[in-house]
């Protein structure tokens, strides 16, 4: 593929080059799952079952594994108050398909935890999540996804997160729109509401960008086409920010013909 000589050739050059050794991983990659008021258990489970779904997917996992020896960094979170932070999946380097499952499976086993404060807190989980990913101080790029279903309504607003808060780190969104049936009276043009509102205050860094999903149910899906997209070297990822179109959301992913 066309992204791989590039990055084989941008590998080659800082082979060549007088700079300090590699870095142990190419990517830290931190997801952060919403467990705010909004979300009741079915929600929950389509979150993280979503997730798991997506991790065991075949395009998903070839874009981890692709350059094995500079793995992927994963650690899974979820969050909803100021105070409310909960890592699933710590810090793991991802070297193996079988891994991958294993992470899939933890998922799938984990069960909610009663939420004191359930709020949404966006501006906390992206402070949270920054400052986990700046641990991983060996790691090329430092990717963080926020997913939720509605904005902020307590604490900092996301727009009031400096810059120099965030560091290099590259935020991202997933936005969930509330067509399952437990809003069913709700419109779909939410969905473009809750996208202006990622896109404007939430997103940060080069090519950072906003994916969504119509419903809880949809999750998979979009995670799936997300984790495919951000995974990509930064050679040809980082390009201009933007934001999938509503409209082409209605269809399937058009990433494999074979899938």
């Amino acid at each position: 593929m066309k992204w791989r000589s590039v990055l084989v050739a941008v590998l080659l050059g800082l082979a060549a080059a007088p700079v300090p050794a590699l870095a142990d991983c190419r990517q830290a990659l931190a997801l952060g799952l919403d467990v705010s008021g909004s979300v009741d258990k079915w929600e929950y489970r389509l979150q993280l079952d979503g997730l798991a779904a997506a991790l065991t997917d075949r395009q998903v996992q070839a874009a981890f594994l692709d350059f094995p020896e500079t793995p992927v960094r994963l650690m899974v979170f979820e969050w909803s108050a100021e105070a409310h932070q909960r890592q699933i999946v710590g810090w793991t380097d991802i070297v193996s398909t079988a891994q991958l499952s294993r992470i899939a499976q933890r998922l799938r086993d984990t069960r909610s935890v009663p939420v004191a404060n359930p709020s949404t807190a966006i501006g906390a989980a992206m402070l949270y999540g920054a400052a986990e990913l700046r641990t991983q101080e060996k790691c090329w790029q430092k990717t963080l996804d926020i997913s939720g279903d509605g904005p902020a309504n307590v604490g900092r607003h996301p727009r009031l997160i400096d810059a120099a808060e965030t560091g290099g780190v590259v935020i991202n969104g997933l936005v969930i729109g509330p067509d399952g049936p437990t809003n069913t009276t709700k419109n779909r043009t939410n969905v473009k509401s809750l996208m202006a509102y990622y896109e404007s205050h939430v997103i940060r860094g080069p090519g950072a960008f906003v994916e969504a999903a119509l419903d809880y149910e949809d999750f998979a899906r979009a995670i799936r086409r997300k984790l495919i997209r951000e995974l990509q070297p930064a050679a040809v990822s980082r390009q201009a920010g933007g934001s999938v179109d509503i409209a082409d959301l209605v269809g399937p992913v058009a990433l494999d013909p074979a899938q």
